[in-house]
């Protein structure tokens, strides 16, 4: 893991990024606009009160673009991802069984010519694209979230036309070509999982695909699916025939559907789960269908708002997840297996960016993104807890773009292989090891009020924290929906139940002037051809930063005091560690 110890950087290097115009925006705000919140904000963390376990959760990510894996880019961020910590990172991507039409590298868009057919129509299996993608991720040591899809042109129901040519700013519903549509022929569908998964085992051995998840399709309560439901359910029962007859230990699971929020999602999502409790099984005729984990997804809603700013839809993002746990919790046969968030982000378009049209997007490069980041991911863990959810993992779409501008608000951890701020919460997600511990908030911010009211006015300033045998790890958040000037937060940050008379914390920091490559670049004159020393400050940049050398603190009755300032939209991560 990549960190940097430095001190903060100039008063006058901060008034310089005023200067830069709002074609920035997402990080440069309207300084007219000024909420002041200059009380302190106290945050207990009890050490000794355990509330659940700091599942590695946030350690999926996943992408449209399966053929980008293998490229230098992407290969440097998956292995930054790796580092984060002890636990596997998986990964999720779109397109895994596309047929070649085109070049294999546009966005939203990957092909590997798995399956073709001869001149009689026989099955041609071809396996060195889809290894190329997977022998990257394993060779790596991350995992597969091995999504089932698309359908190959060969057996496509309405195989034309096949690649599409989306680019930013045209219609999304254009991706949906033949790809989306059902199978000509389920015996074919069924033999071309099964011949993958005997592949893989043959390839990586039957221990390390026991550990992979095997997921059907994507979001087919919409566009990505241009069959009906029961269509679809029929695909799920031949898929999850297929990859238990070739590994019946494998894990296999569905649906992914956009989410559980409105009447679509809810209805797709209880038919699926209906058809697997007591539904006639298409491919066994028996009653109901095997699976191992459920998957949905979760978006946000942000907007540019009459003001001329971004506002983010924290509110919708948990309220989808939310009602898609309810509607889990309803199936007893199904309330304690394992839960996947497929996708779970601010907004639904990673390659729509901020220059092709889509202005609500600018917020990705700086510190709204990253501080949403930390908020968002805290409520999953509390909204697990509420509904006693079994919640295994929730993939952030959200990966690389090679070959695009810099920082082009693309949806992305890294830009031309330099890490964003949001990355970086990741690394101190990867701190955070053991049990996760009760924290008293710091305001009225709770799951339930930002799903009734977002966060607007007052910011979330709170916490999430974690106790390992000789260590604590606290997150600490000053998270706002608008992008809008905001004063700092004064912090007062009590430790209790420290087992020893003194620690040493470290302070890592994310906020406009540490942990930030995107201010770094603005104050370059925001390049598009940079030099090599350039590139080389902006890497370092784009680390973990603390905002002072480690510090100790002493400790009286079990409690240690730690105060500081925290910035709008800053992320802190203090590191308190002992020995015994």
């Amino acid at each position: 893991m990549m960190f940097k110890n430095v001190i903060p950087k100039s008063a006058a290097a901060v008034i310089g990024l005023c200067m830069f115009s709002n074609a920035f925006a997402g990080s440069v705000k309207n300084s007219a606009e000024i909420i002041a919140d200059t009380a302190a904000q106290t945050i207990t963390v009890d050490l000794d009160k355990k509330v659940g376990k700091m599942q590695p959760m946030w350690a999926y990510v996943g992408y449209d673009e399966g053929n980008y894996t293998y490229l230098p880019e992407s290969k440097k961020l998956m292995g930054n991802l790796v580092k984060l910590s002890q636990s596997p990172v998986y990964i999720r991507a779109h397109n895994l069984l596309n047929t070649n039409e085109g070049s294999p590298m546009a966005l939203k868009w990957g092909s590997t010519n798995a399956y073709t057919e001869d001149k009689d129509g026989n099955p041609v299996y071809d396996w060195k694209t889809v290894d190329k993608i997977v022998d990257t991720w394993v060779n790596m040591g991350i995992k597969p979230l091995m999504e089932i899809g698309f359908m190959p042109k060969a057996l496509s129901t309405k195989p034309e036309p096949y690649k599409h040519k989306w680019s930013p700013g045209d219609a999304y519903s254009d991706i949906w070509t033949g790809w989306a549509y059902p199978p000509n022929n389920y015996d074919k569908w069924e033999a071309l999982i099964y011949e993958w998964v005997k592949h893989s085992v043959e390839r990586y051995g039957a221990k390390e695909v026991e550990t992979w998840w095997w997921q059907l399709w994507n979001e087919p309560d919409a566009g990505y699916w241009a069959g009906t439901d029961e269509e679809y359910f029929k695909l799920y029962d031949y898929t999850a025939k297929a990859v238990k007859r070739a590994l019946p230990s494998a894990r296999v699971g569905g649906p992914n559907v956009t989410g559980g929020l409105s009447k679509r999602q809810s209805q797709f999502l209880t038919d699926f789960l209906e058809h697997c409790r007591s539904g006639k099984n298409f491919a066994t005729g028996k009653k109901g269908a095997q699976i191992d984990f459920l998957g949905f997804h979760a978006k946000g809603a942000p907007k540019v708002t009459d003001a001329g700013h971004v506002q983010m839809g924290l509110s919708t993002h948990l309220k989808q997840i939310d009602a898609s746990f309810k509607i889990i919790k309803s199936f007893p046969e199904f309330a304690k297996l394992p839960v996947i968030i497929g996708e779970s982000d601010p907004e639904g378009c990673a390659a729509c960016s901020s220059s092709s049209g889509y202005s609500n997007m600018a917020y990705r490069n700086g510190t709204l993104f990253s501080s949403y980041f930390a908020a968002s991911f805290a409520r999953k863990y509390e909204l697990a807890d509420k509904h006693n959810i079994n919640l295994e993992g929730a993939v952030s779409w959200t990966f690389t773009f090679p070959g695009q501008p810099w920082f082009d608000g693309f949806r992305s951890f890294a830009t031309h292989g330099v890490a964003k701020p949001v990355l970086n919460v990741m690394r101190m997600l990867g701190l955070m090891t053991g049990d996760r511990v009760l924290v008293n908030k710091a305001n009225g911010y709770n799951v339930e009020k930002i799903m009734q009211n977002g966060v607007s006015g007052t910011s979330d300033i709170n916490a999430m924290a974690s106790r390992d045998e000789n260590s604590a790890s606290v997150m600490i958040w000053n998270y706002n929906d608008e992008d809008i000037e905001i004063s700092p937060a004064q912090i007062a940050l009590a430790l209790k139940g420290i087992p020893v008379s003194r620690v040493l914390v470290h302070h890592y920091r994310i906020d406009e002037t540490h942990s930030n490559s995107f201010t770094t670049w603005r104050e370059m004159g925001a390049p598009q051809q940079v030099t090599n020393a350039q590139y080389k400050h902006l890497e370092e940049s784009g680390n973990l930063e603390m905002i002072s050398s480690p510090q100790w603190v002493d400790v009286k009755n079990g409690q240690g005091d730690i105060r500081f300032e925290m910035p709008a939209q800053g992320v802190s991560l203090l590191r308190v560690t002992w020995n015994k």
